[in-house]
């Protein structure tokens, strides 16, 4: 039986996760995409926390850009909020996405902001 998009990348986030915790010295960057936004999250997997958020539907994202240059403002402002939380290493989870893209795309400019992953 042949597995729908969602369920199948559901079925590779349970692979990764196996292998992927989130602590509070080095917390868990999970990605979301959906076809229009995209969003990140730093979890702390232990206590069950979201340490920081953001994403492209915020005002400092900015509505005029789009895909690829979208995921890169939301990667520096992700890196930014947890540079302000004292954060500076992290584990980046996909989420079930091939890291290309607009995962890659997040990921470098995470990078470029200064978090280590």
């Amino acid at each position: 039986m042949a597995l729908t998009k969602s369920e199948r990348r559901k079925r590779i986030n349970l692979r990764i996760r196996k292998k992927i915790k989130g602590s509070a010295e080095r917390p868990r960057l999970s990605v979301f995409r959906s076809n229009k936004q995209i969003y990140v999250q730093v979890i702390d997997d232990l206590s069950g926390k979201t340490l920081v958020s953001a994403s492209s539907k915020e005002k400092e994202a900015g509505d005029s850009v789009r895909g690829i240059a979208q995921a890169a403002v939301v990667g520096k402002l992700i890196a930014g909020k947890c540079r302000d939380k004292g954060i500076e290493t992290v584990v980046f989870d996909r989420g079930g996405y091939k890291y290309h893209g607009r995962v890659k795309s997040l990921a470098e400019a995470a990078r470029e902001g200064g978090l280590k992953f």
